[in-house]
């Protein structure tokens, strides 16, 4: 306010955030939901005036978080982004609730998470970041009109032609503890032969709220490049399908999951081109969670990495940088009131049945996922007489991408533990 009073404008228990403030200044747009402490809860835009007054939900058909809430120039309604069942979309929200997507195929820069970004012009045109599996991010221009998008540049172009990428095919399946339908991607070799017998990677994503979708990743590509053919897929907890789907895992993280993934790889085997014997899993943060839990659970795999995991959730919530969040959203309270239910969901509880030969890899700056939690689960391995190995990388936080020769060595060590366990195998 002009003499420098601040006065709430919103008031409900839950969080109400990214104000978008309408060309004439009358109108805020906004994102936010009723707090129920879930694991996942569907971002939704609301529209209020000025002052607070007025609010009403825009989204409301949409069971998809938003984001990015952006006013058309003329007031009339907003532009905001989606995820839907693994494609970013760019939506216009007329103030009445109608929604018209506007644009699909946004993606960000080199990697099958969601992402990417749009901006609106005065006359109602914009522009956004357009990715397909073989396409890393170009920008596109389109507009209301139902138009079709028109790309105006082609950065990687003279990259592309010189090289060959993997083929990739969408892929829907059924897991087999409740006949949900699943949807996932296959990354084939380049000069792939029906004929022949490959090795597989199953590759699983992070979050464990997140989504894998139809955008352009490089270390798929790569895997796909040394000979593997590579399956990502969305089990439940995933994001893009709405919010019973993404709750499915609501303090019970992990758990049936299980069950969506290994019914990706027998559908991956009755296609007849996938060699039962050299089957390999990886995946970091959540996807390091999923890759433990499954080397847990069964022995058909030759090798795993897991990547800057959780293993030990009570010790986690004492370490890591979001643990008052996570007993908040992901448990039912603190570990001391629920040792039992800390110790069901962490990967100890299942690492005396692991056979798998295993890498582990962290950077040492982790504090999402602590290198000490890679630490205890490389210790456990041993102990067991698992064959194992612990790779700390210098400097680098989550994710480890400051350095990009960092991040080249963990996808070189990820692929060089895999051959060395499938020479093993041949």
């Amino acid at each position: 306010m002009a003499d420098g009073a601040v006065r709430a404008l919103t008031d409900r228990r839950g969080p109400d955030g990214f104000p978008a403030v309408s060309p004439d200044g009358n109108r805020i747009a906004y994102l936010g939901f009723d707090d129920r402490y879930q694991g996942y809860q569907v971002t939704r835009l609301y529209v209020m005036d000025r002052d607070g007054s007025g609010s009403r939900l825009v989204s409301g058909t949409l069971d998809r978080s938003v984001s990015s809430p952006t006013w058309a120039a003329d007031g009339s309604g907003v532009f905001a982004q989606f995820d839907d069942e693994g494609n970013t979309k760019v939506a216009f929200f007329s103030l009445d609730g109608a929604m018209q997507v506007v644009a699909e195929n946004v993606g960000g820069t080199g990697s099958a998470y969601s992402g990417g970004s749009f901006s609106v012009a005065r006359d109602g045109s914009f522009a956004y970041t357009w990715s397909t599996p073989h396409v890393p991010s170009d920008i596109a221009v389109g507009g209301r009109d139902g138009r079709d998008p028109v790309l105006i540049t082609s950065v990687n172009a003279d990259l592309l032609a010189a090289r060959t990428l993997g083929e990739v095919e969408e892929i829907w399946y059924e897991s087999s503890v409740d006949g949900r339908r699943i949807q996932g991607w296959i990354v084939r070799p380049p000069d792939f032969d029906p004929n022949r017998r490959y090795p597989l990677i199953l590759e699983i994503h992070g979050g464990p709220f997140a989504n894998y979708g139809d955008r352009f990743d490089y270390e798929k590509q790569m895997m796909a490049a040394r000979g593997y053919v590579v399956l990502y897929t969305n089990p439940r907890g995933s994001t893009s399908y709405g919010g019973e789907f993404g709750n499915l895992i609501h303090h019970a993280y992990p758990g049936d999951d299980f069950f969506d993934l290994d019914s990706g790889v027998d559908a991956m085997l009755e296609r007849g081109y996938i060699d039962p014997e050299r089957l390999f899993v990886t995946g970091g943060s959540g996807g390091g969670v999923l890759t433990s839990w499954m080397i847990g659970r069964t022995e058909r795999f030759r090798g795993a990495v897991t990547v800057y995991p959780v293993i030990n959730w009570y010790s986690f919530v004492l370490t890591a940088d979001i643990g008052n969040f996570v007993t908040k959203y992901w448990f039912p309270g603190m570990p001391w009131d629920h040792v039992e239910h800390y110790e069901s969901r962490s990967l100890l509880s299942v690492v005396e049945n692991v056979t798998t030969p295993t890498m582990v890899l962290t950077g040492e700056e982790d504090y999402r996922t602590p290198m000490s939690e890679s630490e205890q689960y490389y210790q456990a391995l041993k102990l067991l007489g698992v064959e194992s190995v612990l790779v700390r990388v210098p400097g680098e936080p989550h994710g480890i991408r400051r350095r990009p020769s960092h991040w080249m060595a963990k996808i070189e060590n990820i692929l060089g533990w895999f051959a060395r366990t499938q020479r093993s195998v041949s």
